[in-house]
């Protein structure tokens, strides 16, 4: 029996297509022999110069090694020089002096990913937070002179622990649940940041100063350490393995949730750290195939229309099931329930 069946399996192997070899990143159609950095530049605008499809990115860069250890950091004043010699472009720094007023100066911030200042109002809040993440966090439990709201200015008393080291408090409230569309599952809950406030002694309670209001606070909100903002400088790239998210959540320029976003706004999807979903993950959105009912039916039959590329997102935050990404294209408006998958 076992004579029969190897043959079987060989020719079953012999017979199987070959893996199919990725496609080579396109140029774009007005890609420039060489470049050279300027202030304002972000990593994406770059690539897009280069290449119709900026994720590509990775495949393109031959980095070297003596000036450069990733692909991140390029510096204002560093030339960009493009090689067609080959099957696939490569895009490599250049080694030729270059004039001392454009030199790379290597103490100067390297050139983000993409632009810091759209998604800085994210990158230390607001948070995403299990259900009861903020229980025991420290609370305003009294205001000053019983106001109902407190304001820039204004005086807090909270109840709870802080550590001596840290002064500056960010005061959040429990916000909208992040339900996964697809599989009714509660993702955590967007925590409100409202403003900040110093800690000014410590009392029982303790008294806190209100330094900066967002919105209106007051007994009940909770306080959180401060976060300094780190901006991301991360590669764009394609996930390695397939993820199929969906659209939670849509923001304005200015941080306040909308009815539908579009190019270079900020987008919630609900996937996360589990599943896969990292720092510099570009996504492509397409427009939810709606179930419509069949005009050629009497009966009622309905179908299902294909999903519609719309745009790419790039994911700037990420949480254990929740992610921030910033709307990088979109030819047209971005809603909440729409796909954010593997380009």
């Amino acid at each position: 029996m076992r004579k029969v069946f190897l043959p079987i399996l060989l020719a079953g192997l012999l017979a199987a297509p070959a893996f199919a070899q990725v496609e080579a990143p396109k140029l774009a159609e007005t890609a420039p022999d060489r470049y050279v950095v300027v202030p304002g530049d972000t990593l994406w605008g770059i690539a897009g110069r280069f290449l119709k499809d900026p994720y590509r990115w990775p495949d393109v860069w031959e980095p070297n090694k003596a000036e450069i250890k990733n692909p991140n950091r390029i510096y204002p004043g560093n030339i960009l020089v493009l090689d067609r010699s080959g099957s696939t472009p490569r895009l490599r720094l250049a080694t030729v002096k270059v004039d001392p007023r454009v030199r790379s100066d290597k103490s100067a911030t390297e050139v983000p990913s993409i632009p810091s200042g759209v998604i800085e109002p994210f990158l230390a809040a607001p948070l995403v937070v299990d259900d009861g993440g903020l229980a025991s966090a420290p609370k305003i439990v009294a205001t000053q002179q019983g106001r109902t709201f407190l304001g820039t200015g204004d005086v807090a008393y909270v109840a709870g622990s802080v550590p001596d080291s840290v002064t500056t408090w960010q005061v959040y409230r429990p916000g909208q649940a992040f339900i996964d569309p697809d599989t009714k599952e509660n993702l955590g809950y967007e925590a409100t940041f409202l403003g900040t406030a110093k800690l000014e002694r410590k009392t029982d309670p303790m008294t806190f100063r209100i330094i900066g209001s967002k919105q209106e606070m007051g007994a009940g909100d909770r306080l959180v350490a401060s976060a300094q903002p780190s901006l991301v400088n991360y590669t764009p790239r394609a996930p390695a393995n397939d993820i199929r998210a969906r659209v939670l959540s849509t923001y304005g320029g200015v941080g306040a949730a909308v009815a539908a976003a579009g190019s270079n706004q900020i987008i919630t999807i609900s996937k996360g750290k589990r599943d896969g979903v990292e720092l510099g993950h570009v996504l492509a959105l397409y427009s939810f195939g709606q179930t419509v009912r069949d005009p050629l039916q009497r009966s009622g039959g309905t179908i299902t229309l294909p999903d519609q590329r719309n745009g790419l997102v790039f994911v700037f935050r990420v949480f254990d099931k929740v992610s921030y990404a910033l709307v990088m294209s979109a030819t047209d408006p971005i809603r909440t329930g729409d796909v954010a998958r593997k380009p």
